[in-house]
């Protein structure tokens, strides 16, 4: 029984929403009517215009948002400790890193409570790999770091 009641629950929740549902003509149809009751000192009158060109502008708008930024990095990671003297021993490995590889972006980053020290701008993981096997002399504790899940810049491609 209680199954049942709770297969029904969902169909019938959906059932009264679709009920109270409006579209958007609606809405403006009722928002157009006068309140009852209103006189003419409280009365309100709401005019609702949509420009035919809006939606074409929105999505333009998105297309070119879309264009300018692409997501996510591979990196290696260099150097990552919590100690005492973690934060030294962070700025020494980046600047060890880049003057052995200045071709290669380094970057110093702290996530409470590691000193972390990554390089690279690896678009896909087996350029990570190589870029790990190439710099495994200097730093040989080097790992592939995961894929950083932020939006970047197309200009961070332009700038390596």
């Amino acid at each position: 029984m209680m199954r049942r009641l709770l297969f029904l629950m969902p169909i019938l929740l959906c059932a009264v929403v679709a009920a109270h549902a409006q579209s958007l003509d609606a809405f403006k149809q009722r928002l157009a009517e006068p309140t009852p009751g209103a006189t003419l000192f409280n009365r309100a009158q709401v005019t609702v215009t949509e420009h035919g060109d809006a939606a074409r502008a929105a999505a333009d708008a998105a297309r070119a948002g879309q264009r300018l930024y692409f997501e996510g990095f591979h990196r290696v990671c260099v150097f990552s400790d919590n100690g005492p003297a973690a934060r030294d021993g962070a700025f020494a490995a980046k600047a060890l890193f880049e003057e052995t590889y200045p071709d290669v972006k380094v970057y110093v980053d702290y996530e409470i409570p590691y000193f972390i020290v990554s390089a690279g701008n690896c678009l896909t993981k087996e350029e990570a790999i190589m870029l790990k096997g190439r710099v495994s002399a200097t730093f040989p504790k080097a790992f592939l770091k995961q894929l950083k899940r932020e939006k970047s810049p197309i200009s961070n491609l332009l700038d390596q």
